[in-house]
This record gives C-alpha cells, sequence and structure tokens, in this order.
C-alpha cells in the first residue's frame, strides 16, 4: 500500500479548517508542536489502496519568519519535506491568496491548489480559468466547496493519481527579473564554500531567504549577513534601487500573483452591493460598531443561560442524587471506612460535580462565540476595536487574543503570537487574565442563580463589559509604564459572512470546550482532594478549625473591608488561585451536607430502587430539554437563569443566600473577575515569554486592581444605601 505525507496551507479565512475537516472527519488528532504549544492537526486516512498522512498547518499569510505561526508552518515545509502540498486558496481572494502559492512553489514541493469557496466566486460572478492556472503554476487545480465537501473526492483522486506516478507535478520556477543574476551569484559561491548546504535545503529557497538577510535561516546555516559574497552580491544591486532586498523579493511576487490573476480571473461588473457590504455599513459604523458588539454579546449571555439552565439543573440533580446516593451505598457494601465515603462523596464528588453542572453553560456559550468567529463577526469586532485599542498602545489585531480570552485564558497567551512586537505579546497577554474565561462561568453562574436569577443575563453581561474596561484603563496605565511605545498598523481582512457548518461548529467547540473537561478531571480533582483533606484535618474536627479554616480566618481580615470576610470566602478565593472553578467546589465542600450519612438507609432498596432511579434521571433529562426549547422559544424576560419557585433552592445557593447579600455577592465576583490569575495561566506565559517575571508582575498588578474595585463596588454600594 502506498503511502504519503502531504501539508495542508492556506491563508486564514481561505476555509482550511472545514477543507480538513471535510477530509479527515473524525480522524482529526489535535496536539502541540513539538516544543511549542501552537495547536497541530493530524490525521491519517486511507482512500482506495492510499494511505494520506494529513498534517494542518497553521494559517499563514506568507512564509517570512514575523510571527510563531509562519515560523511553524515554514519549518516543516522545509525541515520535514512533505511529499506535496496542497494549498487552500479562497477563490473568491485569489491575487491575494496566491502570494503564499508562488512562496510554496520556491520549495520545488509538487502544490495541489484546492480553490476552495467556489460557489461563492461564481455567485460574485468571478471566472477562474483552472487549465490556464495550472499552465502558468506548474500545479494541478481542484475547485472545492468544503462546506458543502464538494470536490473532496476529485482532490483525493490527485493525490493518489501523484502517489501512483500517473499525474507527475512539477512546480513552475519563475523569473525573478533583475535579482536572477544575484540569486546565481550566491547559488554558485554556497556549491563552492557550503555544498552540503544546498542538499539540506531547497536550493532556490535558501538562496532568496539568504539575499533576504533571513535571519533565522543565517542562524540555523551558520551564515553570516556580512559574509563577503553575500555582502557584495546585496550592495552592488541594491546601488540600482531604493528598497531593501527583502521588499524587492517580495514586490517581484506580488507582481506575479497579481500577474497570474489578471490572465486567469475574469469578473463580471457589480451592479449591486452583496450582502457582505450591507451588512458591514451598519456593523462597522463608527459610532454604531461598539454598541452592536455590546449588546450581541447580550443576546449571547442570555441565548446561553435560558437555554442551559435546565440542563444545569439536571446535572445538579442527578449528581447531588442518584450519584451520591448509590456511590455510597457500593461503598458501603464494600465496608469502606467512614472518612473514605466521606473524601469520595463530600470531596470528589462534591467537588467536581459543583464544577461539571455547569458544562452546558459552558458548552452553549463556546458554541454562540464560536458561531460568531465562524460566521466572520468576529473579524469586523476586532477592526471595530482598533481605534479603541490603539489608545492603549495596541491594536486591533490584539483584541483577537483577547476575545479568545472569553473561552480560557491559556490559549489566549499563547494566541499572542500572531503579534509581531514583542513588547506588544507581553502588554496583551497581561491584559488577557482581566477578559472572562469559561473557568468564572460556574462562580458566576452559583451566585447569579442565588441572587440575581431575574437579570441573569444584565449581570454576566455587566462582568464581562467590566473585564473589558479594566483592560482598557490597564493598559493605558501601562501604555505610559512598563510597555511605552507606538502600536504599529492594524490591517486585516475581513472576511465575507458565511453560515459555518454546524458539524464543525461541534468539532470547534468541543476542541474549546475540553480544555475545560480535562481541567475537571485533573486540576480540579486534585484540588478538592487536597482541600478535603485540609477541611477535614484532623478528621471529625469542625471545619472552621480545620487546617482549611485557620489559613481562611488567618487571611479573612483583608476581605473584610470587601464584605466577604468569612474564613470560607477567603479559603475559597485561596483555592481558586489554582483554577478559578475550584472556588465553586471547595464553596460545595465548605457549605456541603452530609449526604453519605443521609443516603445510608437508602440502600437497602436494591435493583428495583436503582432502577427506579434511572427511570426518573431518563424523564427529568427529557423534561430538562422542553424546558430549554420552551425558554427559547417563550423569548426573552419570560424565563432567566432562575429556578422555578416550586423546585428547592440546591443546598449551596441556599447557604450563600444565608451569608452573602446581592451588594456583597456582586463583589465577591468582581474580585474573582480581576484577582490572581490561575496557576494554568502562569505556566502559559512561563513557556510563551521564558521566564516567570511577566506572571510575577501580572499577579501583583491584578489583585491590587481586584481588591481596590471591590473595594469601590461594597463600600459605594452601602454608601449609596444598597
Amino acid at each position: 500500500m502506498k503511502e504519503i505525507k502531504v501539508a495542508v496551507a492556506g491563508n486564514p479565512n481561505s476555509g482550511k479548517s472545514t477543507l480538513i475537516n471535510a477530509i479527515a472527519g473524525t480522524n482529526l488528532q489535535v496536539g502541540n508542536w513539538p516544543g511549542v504549544t501552537v495547536e497541530k492537526k493530524t490525521a491519517t486516512i486511507k482512500f482506495d489502496d492510499l494511505t494520506i498522512n494529513l498534517v494542518d498547518l497553521p494559517g499563514t499569510y506568507s512564509l517570512s519568519p514575523y510571527t510563531q505561526e509562519e515560523i511553524i508552518a515554514r519549518d516543516f515545509l522545509v525541515k520535514e519535506k512533505p511529499d506535496l502540498i496542497i494549498d487552500v486558496v479562497d477563490s473568491t481572494n485569489l491575487e491575494r491568496n496566491l502570494y503564499l502559492t508562488i512562496q510554496l512553489l520556491e520549495l520545488d514541493i509538487p502544490v495541489v491548489i484546492a480553490l476552495n469557496i467556489y460557489d461563492e466566486a461564481k455567485k460574485k460572478g468571478y471566472e477562474i480559468d483552472i487549465e490556464k492556472l495550472e499552465q502558468l503554476l506548474g500545479v494541478k487545480a481542484i475547485p472545492t466547496v468544503a462546506t458543502k465537501k464538494e470536490g473532496i473526492k476529485e482532490l483525493l483522486q490527485v493525490l493518489k493519481d501523484f502517489a501512483s506516478g500517473i499525474n507527475p507535478i512539477v512546480p513552475k520556477k519563475f523569473n525573478y527579473g533583475d535579482v536572477e543574476e544575484s540569486l546565481k551569484i550566491v547559488e554558485t559561491a554556497l556549491k563552492i564554500n557550503d555544498p552540503g548546504l544546498l542538499n539540506r535545503y531547497p536550493s532556490r529557497w535558501l538562496v532568496l531567504k539568504l539575499l533576504e538577510n533571513d535571519e533565522l535561516v543565517l542562524k540555523e546555516t551558520g551564515l553570516k549577513g556580512d559574509e563577503k559574497f553575500l555582502k557584495q552580491t546585496v550592495s552592488h544591486f541594491l546601488k540600482s534601487h531604493d528598497e531593501d532586498m527583502e521588499s524587492i523579493i517580495a514586490d517581484i511576487r506580488y507582481g506575479i500573483a497579481h500577474g497570474v490573476t489578471r490572465d486567469v480571473l475574469k469578473k463580471r461588473e457589480k451592479k449591486h452591493i452583496d450582502f457582505t457590504e450591507k451588512i458591514d455599513r451598519i456593523v462597522l459604523n463608527r459610532y454604531l460598531g461598539i454598541p452592536i458588539f455590546l449588546i450581541a454579546m447580550w443576546f449571547v449571555f442570555k441565548l446561553a443561560f435560558d437555554f442551559s439552565a435546565p440542563f444545569s439543573d439536571w446535572l445538579d440533580s442527578v449528581i447531588s442524587g442518584p450519584v451520591t446516593k448509590w456511590t455510597t451505598v457500593l461503598l458501603n457494601a464494600a465496608k469502606s471506612p467512614e472518612w473514605f465515603v466521606s473524601l469520595v462523596t463530600e470531596g470528589i464528588i462534591a467537588g467536581v460535580g459543583a464544577v461539571l453542572v455547569f458544562i452546558p453553560v459552558i458548552a452553549v456559550m463556546m458554541f454562540i462565540i464560536t458561531l460568531l468567529e465562524g460566521s466572520g463577526y468576529m473579524a469586523r469586532v476586532a477592526f471595530i476595536m482598533d481605534r479603541l485599542m490603539h489608545s492603549i498602545g495596541l491594536h486591533g489585531k490584539s483584541f483577537i487574543p483577547l476575545i479568545l480570552g472569553f473561552g480560557c485564558n491559556v490559549p489566549s497567551i499563547y494566541a499572542t503570537r500572531v503579534l509581531e512586537t514583542e513588547r506588544d505579546r507581553k502588554l496583551t497577554a497581561m491584559l488577557v487574565p482581566l477578559m472572562s474565561c469559561g473557568a468564572r462561568l460556574p462562580v458566576y453562574a452559583i451566585f447569579i442563580g442565588a441572587f440575581f436569577a431575574k437579570n441573569a443575563p444584565t449581570v454576566l453581561w455587566s462582568l464581562y463589559v467590566l473585564g473589558i474596561f479594566m483592560a482598557i484603563l490597564l493598559g493605558l496605565v501601562l501604555k505610559k509604564t512598563l510597555f511605552k511605545g507606538f502600536a504599529p498598523v492594524f490591517i486585516m481582512e475581513l472576511p465575507p459572512y458565511r453560515v459555518p457548518l454546524f458539524r464543525d461548529l461541534m468539532i470547534h467547540t468541543w476542541q474549546k470546550l475540553r480544555h475545560f473537561v480535562i481541567k475537571a478531571g485533573t486540576y480540579i480533582f486534585a484540588v478538592s482532594v487536597i482541600m478535603w483533606f485540609m477541611l477535614n484535618t484532623p478528621y471529625g474536627v469542625e471545619k472552621e478549625n480545620s487546617a482549611l479554616g485557620r489559613v481562611g480566618k488567618t487571611i479573612s481580615p483583608v476581605f473584610e473591608p470587601l464584605g466577604f470576610g468569612t474564613w470560607e470566602a477567603s479559603s475559597s478565593l485561596v483555592a481558586g488561585l489554582i483554577a478559578k472553578e475550584v472556588v465553586v467546589s471547595t464553596m460545595a465542600q465548605i457549605y456541603g451536607t452530609d449526604n453519605g450519612q443521609k443516603d445510608n438507609s437508602e440502600g437497602k432498596e436494591g435493583t428495583k430502587g436503582f432502577l427506579e432511579d434511572l427511570k426518573n434521571v431518563a424523564i427529568s433529562f427529557f423534561n430538562a430539554v422542553v424546558d430549554a426549547f420552551q425558554n427559547l422559544l417563550a423569548g426573552f424576560g419570560i424565563k432567566s437563569l432562575q429556578v422555578e419557585e416550586e423546585e428547592e433552592m440546591t443546598t449551596l445557593k441556599s447557604k450563600l443566600q444565608e451569608i452573602f447579600t446581592p451588594l456583597n455577592a456582586y463583589a465577591f465576583l468582581v474580585f474573582v473577575l480581576l484577582y490572581w490569575p490561575c496557576v494554568v495561566v502562569g505556566i502559559a506565559m512561563r513557556q510563551e515569554f521564558g521566564s516567570w517575571k511577566l506572571y510575577g508582575q501580572t499577579i501583583l498588578i491584578h489583585s491590587i486592581i481586584a481588591w481596590l474595585v471591590a473595594f469601590l463596588i461594597y463600600q459605594g454600594g452601602r454608601f449609596l444605601g444598597f
């Protein structure tokens, strides 16, 4: 059986991910590139007697070494030497996409172009001469519509024919005009001085990079920019040019891309404004853009909580009911010691379960945000935020990692790699923890459900907006102090509006949600066990006098002016330093009831009782599904994040209502929003920037801000009579 390695390259927004999903389906595996924590997607598929190993490279506009994505894509192509490259090209933006294609051809690796989004190109009246495109570039080109899986079989057939030697693909070598003479001089010099380099790297690509004075290539090859043959060649050439060598070569590539596009593309004269332009006239309006974004986020929270609330209630009832009950029965039947039963039921099940019940909320939130990303709206958000971001010394592109922070702050730290300067990356990374990640949602949800049920979306919206506002405020301060400098010009492509495939939405939603689920099974599980031991050391003591209780009492005076100076709240905040979700799981253990003893007597029902519980779980799930859709159909304002009056409030919510008031509850939420970034974020910063210094600065600054803002809210609220 034949086997080939295929790299999939392409610009962002070219539909590359959708095409990969269409080809690979569930075979897609996600990992990290060796040495760096950037997502790596690979898949092995079989087409007839051919095994195809697909490697999805990070989306990039070029192979210049300015961002981590560009470096990773280039290193893989140059060092791993795949058999073939699938270049995913947006048919509606042919010329811009071909700039990357020209660079891929320089690697002397056979290229197959997937002319993706071909249906939209035809709707725009574009006619692409595919045969002529193949002749001009020395490639094979296949029209594809990844969202409908059109062209996928034809694309795979091309790969099979190539592997069988039926259809050889020979990349075109373009003439780079005046630069050609310099290329020959440098190549000849390399053959004399270090012929091994020309065997290790694609010769034409290597010579071009040396002329461009590419620092990474010079470092890897051991050559220096002032090598005599390089210096003489470049200086001789530049005598008749005003630009640097890199700009000259880039202009040549753009010129080739423009010439090819002119020869193969015919555009029908536009007689009307298309759908995207009509929407953008409103969405990108300088006065309406930001208000529309804020309203859109309010709708996101409204939909997320209204739809997910019944499922969260169902999970809560299952975990605190049958799961706890029958776990206790099994442990007692196995004659487990009392402390072990308590550890499992009150520590692990109550701790981890208190976080897991909010998976529906987080899943729906991630789904809607993924929908907005796939539709093209989030790119507009970065664009409309550019003016505001400039005020804090950044540009709109920095808003992309911040937006990702709504899912999880950790990938947001890694996403700062799309920024070009170290200053921008560090400043953005320091602001990222102010974005409300999914880890904070369990804390928000439990407090909002207990104190602000009728206004849940608005209260949650206020926390997200406060995070953005504090990021802007902190950015203004840091711009004048630690990170002085100017923001670069912001250039970003705005993709057309599209309706993402439901299947792709589910895949990407799961990729975002799995980080939370993995944390629940690792960090939160481990911390829940540790918290149980701290709450029960020495065993049998009152929780207030336990090891954790004593820690909470010691630091509680710090939080007294903020309205939550109890040992319980203080202990929970300490646990939240590991991961914000643990605040809820720790509170669940502190305020939890002795479920094990309560359910001890219920285990005598045997199999009949177990089956009855399963039946009730199934019925309650069906009711949750009905309630969720009723919430959507009922319209806004009728049902929010609230428990029905006839339902019992959960134990944790009831306890919170006894200890907190709406005012200090909101102050507590604000503190959780702003204080100490979790340890996992710190690890990400350490990996990205090489030391703990930035994380230490972030801890200090954020903790001070959290205390001051919570203080102002609580004391201000008391002064106003709330």
